[in-house]
């Protein structure tokens, strides 16, 4: 496999049993090395202070997020120290507003970034800023965890989202270990008629270029029978029973931060599989 240097992050010690149950395995059938981050983050902001707020209480809240960071470092390394592979530990406090920064730079050098799920109840208020650093300020391929599905090394079916945009080209590139391993992958493309080809055959040319590469592939043409892409491809990844779904992460700039799109969101929310995807 070609990822031999895998990343995650751990900001909530509720997470560390899911998230290193589906990285140590991965990173073990990989020969890679795992590294993780565990940040206790700091919400509150400076210069926001109401009158009358002390050092005091500015010490008070950097000792807390030191105490989730440690929190974190313990919960991982109990889980880390059961297993054979080389792995890699740090536990540092952050500010919300370096969260990205902090996060983007340990990405950029990683092969892999595997993450929690950053929407739902309990979840904490950085996980979207995590995943976010990650891909669009690190440039690295991240995997999104579902409740309770590893991450396939060698998975039996593979559903790809294709639009024909440069963000899904880079995902698929990215993605190819994982794709020559499948048993099957199918090319999932949803309302052809609105995307720029001037093939009469959707698919093809990446189907080519991926069976050169050894894969299996099909493709499979589906009309917008309901009212969101990202549900017409759920709807496919769970006909086809697929293990892992790659698709472009697709996002726009505001304040020049990189905020994920209405589409990506909408398919992180409700993912049932893994969902590997790159920018």
């Amino acid at each position: 496999m070609a990822y031999r240097s895998i990343l995650t992050v751990l900001a909530d010690a509720k997470d560390a049993d899911a998230v290193l149950d589906a990285a140590v395995p991965f990173a073990s059938a990989c020969g890679a090395h795992l590294d993780v981050l565990c940040l206790g983050v700091d919400r509150t902001q400076t210069g926001y202070y109401f009158a009358g707020a002390t050092a005091l209480m500015h010490d008070e809240t950097i000792a807390q997020a030191q105490a989730e960071a440690t929190e974190i470092e313990a919960a991982a390394r109990r889980i880390l120290e059961r297993s054979d592979i080389s792995w890699g530990i740090d536990a540092m406090v952050a500010q919300s507003a370096s969260v990205s920064g902090l996060v983007a730079r340990r990405a950029r050098f990683a092969d892999l970034v595997i993450l929690p799920k950053p929407y739902g109840d309990g979840q904490y208020a950085d996980a979207p800023v995590v995943v976010e650093a990650a891909m669009f300020q690190g440039n690295a391929p991240v995997v999104v965890l579902a409740e309770g599905k590893p991450v396939p090394v060698k998975p039996r079916r593979v559903v790809v989202a294709w639009n024909e945009s440069a963000e899904a080209m880079v995902s698929i590139r990215r993605a190819l270990p994982l794709l020559q391993a499948a048993e099957e992958v199918s090319i999932c493309i949803v309302a052809p008629e609105r995307h720029s080809t001037e093939s009469s055959d959707p698919g093809a040319e990446l189907s080519r270029m991926l069976s050169r590469h050894g894969v299996s592939v099909e493709v499979a043409i589906l009309a917008q029978t309901l009212p969101r892409v990202s549900e017409v491809i759920a709807r496919h990844v769970a006909d086809l029973d697929a293990d892992l779904l790659v698709m472009g992460a697709y996002g726009h700039s505001r304040f020049r931060e990189a905020i994920l799109g209405g589409a990506t969101r909408n398919m992180l929310e409700h993912a049932r599989v893994p969902v590997f995807m790159a920018h």
